[in-house]
């Protein structure tokens, strides 16, 4: 049997006002505690299970995932990013705003960045739905555009509101971890205009893509990379800087959300 090599271009369809918003956050971020009738969801998919929590977030349906569980019990290398984007998928989500702590190469800790493309340096991770075996057969999925600009634009405008500082734009590196980076691979991050390095966006914002969900993140920046700072990287610094920069995320992702849900009842009167 011959499989059909399929080329696609990245969609992005018409946002149904009734899907639930998703929302995926790493370290420093377990819990949405203004998401009100809030229920756990394990959610079974062909990739695993993924655990969510539902509920309400400024009226609307959300979904929560804590990419290393709530006990931060995951490293990165091991998170199963294609069962929680499936499971998002099955739960009707059709557009995520995403959280990511990680490494300045330029930005200082405590800045905020919407990055609007990616370098890929992972090495041993399943970053595709579409292995060859399932029915849709090789399919090639573009990645000219893969945070989606309505929802990057969403992002930027909270900040806005919020008068929190951010950097618009930017390019994140994707590391295996759970290791930090070395000097070397900072160097040559420098030398491609990477702005931050992390290691959870890929390939979640891959697989998001696949299945034709709008994917944008903000990234709050708790270090400087490897190299860059006066000292190695402690935990201990890190925590100290999630632990002043998670209140104004977690304040901005309240707005971005509230902005979203008036923004489709807005295309909603319109249509």
């Amino acid at each position: 049997m011959t499989t059909m090599t399929t080329m696609t271009t990245q969609r992005h369809s018409d946002i149904n006002e009734q899907s639930p918003l998703g929302v995926i956050a790493g370290t420093g971020f377990y819990d949405l505690p203004e998401l009100t009738e809030r229920e756990t969801k394990i959610v079974d998919t062909a990739f695993g299970q993924a655990k969510c929590l539902t509920g309400l977030l400024h009226g609307r349906r959300t979904v929560f995932v804590s990419r290393h569980g709530t006990d931060h019990s995951v490293p990165p290398h091991l998170v199963n990013y294609r069962a929680n984007i499936a499971a998002m998928n099955e739960l009707g989500v059709q557009e995520i705003l995403a959280i990511n702590v990680v490494g300045g190469i330029g930005p200082d800790s405590g800045d905020l960045v919407v990055v609007d493309d990616f370098v890929d340096f992972t090495k041993t991770r399943v970053s595709t739905f579409f292995d060859g075996t399932t029915p849709e057969g090789v399919v090639h999925t573009d990645m000219g555009e893969p945070f989606s600009q309505r929802l990057r634009h969403i992002w930027i405008s909270a900040c806005e509101q919020t008068d929190t500082q951010v950097i618009p734009d930017g390019v994140y590196a994707a590391y295996e971890g759970p290791r930090f980076e070395t000097r070397a691979e900072v160097r040559i991050a420098q030398s491609m205009g990477v702005t931050v390095a992390g290691m959870t966006v890929v390939p979640e914002v891959v697989l998001a893509n696949e299945l034709n969900i709008d994917y944008a993140c903000i990234s709050l920046v708790v270090n400087p990379a490897t190299g860059l700072g006066s000292e190695p990287v402690t935990i201990e610094e890190i925590n100290a800087v999630i632990a002043q920069g998670s209140e104004k995320v977690k304040r901005v992702l309240s707005v971005a959300a509230s902005n979203l849900v008036a923004a489709h009842e807005q295309s909603d009167q319109q249509s």
